[in-house]
């Protein structure tokens, strides 16, 4: 396990950071020291997810949700030999996580159309993305054996000592949608590319899932993308206990904001 921790300390520059994901009682971060490998350990071995994420995200795609050939066909050369700046993450039999490493900063924008070009999961937006540390067990229930035992997330490759050129990708700024206003509560009118929970903060957790929500269905984010966002950047779910509370409680909170948005469009026009 120390050798693992010392190859991916070489591949984030060592700026990285470890999260222990409790489903009911949300994330919290942990020091990738090798002194907290037995405390990781042990909340793994308590059903809890052990996830990384580099400190600069700028530089670095996690695509998730990929099978060995599609890997094999778009990240290896003809003579199988790895393009730069890969690590691999095989998180659970069969599926794959794949993180590149940029030579230059990527915009969001940037990352979401590379990572449609590789097939990866829709509903993983690479805004504030964690990825399944290699190491420790994948903690999912429909991962478990007849035998009660979880899958072992494995390194499969690793390049510290290369980075990926990435293409240039020029986006077009989109017109304001002016059929609803709903910004955010600080600093008035927001006009960066792209938002994020912290900036729809509310007196409640509620209250800002749902002013979210509404941000985001105003740009025209799908239910599934809005679920996603929300889940990876709320870390606190002492309210909700159990995964289908959390799931009945986001479907409702969506669902609202789409009906709010629709009805703001249709007397719109």
């Amino acid at each position: 396990m120390r050798k693992i921790f010392v190859k991916l300390a070489d591949y984030f520059g060592s700026a990285w950071r470890l999260a222990v994901l409790d489903m009911d009682k949300g994330r919290w971060i942990v020091d990738p020291a090798p002194s907290r490998i037995g405390y990781l350990k042990a909340e793994n071995a308590n059903g809890r997810h052990i996830l990384m994420q580099p400190v600069d995200e700028s530089r670095y795609i996690l695509a998730d949700d990929l099978c060995w050939e599609r890997i094999c066909r778009q990240h290896r050369h003809s003579d199988r030999t790895w393009k730069p700046g890969r690590m691999v993450v095989e998180t659970s039999p069969g599926n794959y996580q794949i993180w590149i490493r940029s030579q230059r900063p990527l915009s969001l924008d940037e990352k979401r159309y590379w990572l449609k070009r590789m097939d990866s999961d829709p509903g993983a937006d690479p805004n504030n993305r964690w990825g399944r540390c290699p190491g420790f067990r994948n903690r999912k229930e429909k991962y478990r054996s007849p035998c009660g035992r979880y899958p072992l997330a494995r390194l499969i490759w690793i390049d510290w000592n290369s980075e990926a050129q990435i293409p240039n990708i020029a986006f077009e700024s989109p017109g304001p949608d002016k059929s609803f206003s709903h910004q955010p509560p600080r600093g008035g009118v927001c006009r960066k590319t792209d938002i994020c929970r912290s900036d729809y903060e509310q007196a409640g957790q509620s209250e800002t899932d749902f002013s979210y929500a509404l941000a985001l269905a105003r740009r025209g984010y799908g239910e599934d993308e809005i679920r996603r966002r929300i889940l990876s950047e709320r870390t606190n779910w002492g309210n909700h206990r159990g995964d289908r509370k959390i799931e009945l409680y986001l479907d409702r909170t969506i669902r609202r904001a789409k009906q709010i948005i629709g009805s703001a469009r249709y007397r719109s026009k």
